[in-house]
């Protein structure tokens, strides 16, 4: 039995599915990857993205983290691709009990899929860091240079960056899911960011199947292997 064909038996099969998603779920939607767009940003930026998108920086240098923010992280125009619509669907049918995402852009939300955990948060929820007053992503996108809040205070995205810990909340609830999951999809991640790469050895079961378009550091220990696009594999599954 093919891989695809395999899948499908096992969705058929289950009440309790879980997917784990990382950047790849979101490029069929146009939304760069940017750990693979490295060469591009060092054309324009004076540092790496990693840099830029820390803390520290972000406190020390807002004006150029929100330049590099609002050019290369904000995809207002994206639409949900097949793979956000097929897990919206599954969750309709009842079968699939959450979507797990290290996405920020909010399409699972857009696609229909209401149990969504982001483990590093969402570009549609903004905060004034001195008062806490809420903003929208328009607001952020509309400001000229960094956003500040009515109180002058400056808006941050409720966007996990690097130095900054997930909630764990959050992280409480995927290790719930996972740990009971019956069928375990992962797709569009390579699976080397922790701590969330590091969920999946919280599922226990004997189906777990990977859907990504490059090897990974867990396609040894998966049952299933399945090398493509994941939009394309899961619209023609579901």
């Amino acid at each position: 039995m093919d891989g695809q064909m395999q899948l499908k038996q096992w969705i058929e099969d289950s009440e309790n599915i879980v997917f784990f998603g990382g950047a790849g779920v979101s490029t069929e939607s146009g939304i760069p990857d940017f750990r693979s767009q490295d060469g591009l940003y060092n054309q324009q930026y004076k540092y790496p993205p990693e840099t830029i998108i820390s803390h520290s920086f972000y406190l020390k240098n807002p004006e150029e983290f929100y330049r590099f923010y609002k050019n290369k992280m904000l995809f207002p125009e994206a639409k949900p691709n097949a793979a956000h619509l097929a897990l919206a669907k599954l969750e309709q049918q009842g079968k699939l009990k959450a979507v797990i995402t290290q996405n920020i852009d909010g399409l699972h939300q857009a696609a229909g899929s209401r149990e969504v955990l982001e483990l590093h948060g969402s570009v549609h929820r903004n905060y004034c860091t001195r008062c806490g007053k809420s903003y929208t992503l328009g607001d952020v996108m509309k400001a000229e240079g960094v956003p500040r809040c009515s109180c002058g205070g400056i808006i941050k995205p409720d966007v996990v960056l690097y130095e900054e810990g997930l909630d764990m909340e959050v992280l409480k609830k995927a290790v719930f899911y996972i740990s009971h999951a019956d069928v375990l999809i992962v797709g569009g991640t390579s699976l080397t960011v922790y701590p969330a790469a590091g969920l999946i050895d919280y599922y226990k079961g004997s189906r777990l199947a990977l859907i990504n378009k490059s090897v990974t550091p867990m396609d040894s220990r998966a049952d299933l292997v399945i090398s493509g696009k994941i939009g394309e594999v899961l619209g023609n599954i579901v």
